[in-house]
């Protein structure tokens, strides 16, 4: 096969059944080991006068658990808990803070989870009143939540609005009624249209919505129909995400049976139909799995080649460090990678008792930092610069660029290497070339497409 041929279905299936890390990090979360916590504090300790921070809060909580989800999460309604948990956040805040000298100021905060709207419209507040007098925020700085539709009331958009949230990400997956009740997750479409004109009422107009391709009961057509929705209610950015079945780390997941799992052929089929009728709507394609609307700031960011990745996807934050609060939360400094104690009682414990509570991380070395480079402009941009890879790192890639060569997924170029229009779907395919700790573990990471 030539490398202008189209590829054979069963080429593309093959590749599209590979489990591969997403890469929204390098080297992968696998790869950490125990830190020491004045490690950590050295690494705060250096960031520099004219350094910018992004701050991420993690809230692990929900009030009832679907069953699709793989995020570090658990249910509750214990306000006691979730009182505990906030005074923590703001207890891990002061610690930070105290270690780090002065910088640029917090150019964007995200909220993650779990859902955080768990902290409640007071406990909201709290937070963000604590960051702020801890951090300097400079002006326009993003502030962006995960939202869940279906416990938006108005007071809690009022206190979302109130702490200057300047994009929401609603959670939709599908909206098909058959395809939610078999993830456990029934969320009328009405109940999302509420809340897109509850958010947009209050002033926060930059919306995202998340769905997922590979679900229980999932056709195409369902695909398509989400996709159409969330295209109708003028979401901003569309993240389209390959359902990840991990029942072995994620125990939950046990509630979907594998046989109403749509196969690989139907999963590839459902991602590009999901492309099609998002381009349709005007949409741009972004990286690999997030679609923008052509003004958008990340549409803008990929065509200049200065789009990021980080733990939370696709990103236009350029802040050098990332500093991570609460359980299982990840940073990232120029120095390395730190996460904190996944285990809730664990990060409790340490922040209260006035310590540091990471738990693992790695020292990056210079040729982390080259490899992470190059495996971003991959996910970012769909090519890699050949001057940009030392003769050493193209040597060990070789092959398998090669291979992907041979399958029509890349095109090499004078100047470069770039993936093929069929190729797209399988960037991390193309990034994983530059992994030098990837090695066969079909259980550690998702099929990838």
């Amino acid at each position: 096969m030539s490398a202008t041929s189209a590829p054979a279905e069963p080429v593309l299936l093959r590749h599209a059944a590979t489990p591969l890390p997403r890469y929204t990090s390098y080297p992968t979360a696998p790869h950490f080991a125990p830190i020491d916590p004045g490690t950590y504090a050295g690494w705060l300790g250096a960031i520099g006068a004219g350094d910018a921070l992004s701050l991420y809060v993690h809230v692990p909580f929900c009030h009832a658990l679907c069953w699709y989800c793989g995020c570090h999460t658990s249910v509750t309604r214990s306000s006691a808990r979730i009182a505990r948990y906030r005074a923590g956040l703001e207890r891990e805040a002061e610690l930070v803070a105290g270690l780090i000298p002065a910088h640029a100021g917090v150019a964007a905060l995200h909220l993650g989870g779990g859902t955080p709207t768990a902290l409640g419209a007071e406990g909201l507040a709290a937070l963000a009143a604590t960051l702020r007098r801890l951090f300097p925020f400079r002006a326009g700085a993003e502030i962006a939540a995960e939202l869940d539709p279906r416990s938006l009331d108005a007071p809690l958009i009022e206190a979302l609005a109130s702490l200057g949230l300047t994009r929401a990400s609603l959670g939709v997956q599908d909206v098909t009624p058959s395809v939610q009740a078999l993830i456990g997750r029934v969320q009328p479409t009405a109940q999302v249209e509420a809340a897109v004109a509850g958010l947009r009422a209050a002033g926060i107009s930059h919306i995202n919505m998340d769905l997922i391709y590979g679900l229980p009961g999932q056709g195409i057509a369902e695909v398509e129909a989400s996709a159409r929705f969330a295209a109708e209610c003028g979401a901003d950015r569309i993240a389209v995400f390959g359902y990840a079945h991990v029942p072995w780390m994620k125990s939950h997941q046990k509630g979907i049976r594998e046989e109403d799992l749509p196969g690989p052929a139907l999963r590839m089929r459902q991602q590009e139909a999901a492309a099609r009728v998002l381009g349709r709507a005007g949409y741009a394609a972004i990286g690999l799995d997030h679609f923008a609307r052509p003004d958008d700031p990340m549409t803008v960011a990929a065509v200049a080649g200065t789009l990021r990745r980080n733990f939370q996807g696709y990103t236009t934050d350029t802040a050098p460090a990332l500093v991570g609060f609460g359980a299982s939360a990840i940073g990232r400094l120029p120095q390395g990678f730190v996460q904190n104690e996944p285990d809730e009682r664990k990060w409790l414990a340490a922040v209260e008792a006035g310590r540091l509570p990471v738990a693992r991380g790695r020292a990056l070395t210079g040729e982390d930092v080259l490899r992470a480079g190059l495996i971003e402009r991959v996910m970012c941009d769909g090519a890699i610069d050949l001057a940009a890879v030392p003769d050493a790192v193209m040597q060990g890639a070789a092959d398998r660029l090669a291979a992907l060569e041979t399958d029509g997924l890349v095109r090499r170029e004078p100047s470069r290497i770039v993936a093929t229009e069929a190729g797209r779907p399988f960037l991390r395919h193309f990034a994983a070339c530059f992994d030098a700790f990837l090695a066969p573990r079909p259980a550690r990471h998702s099929a990838a497409v």
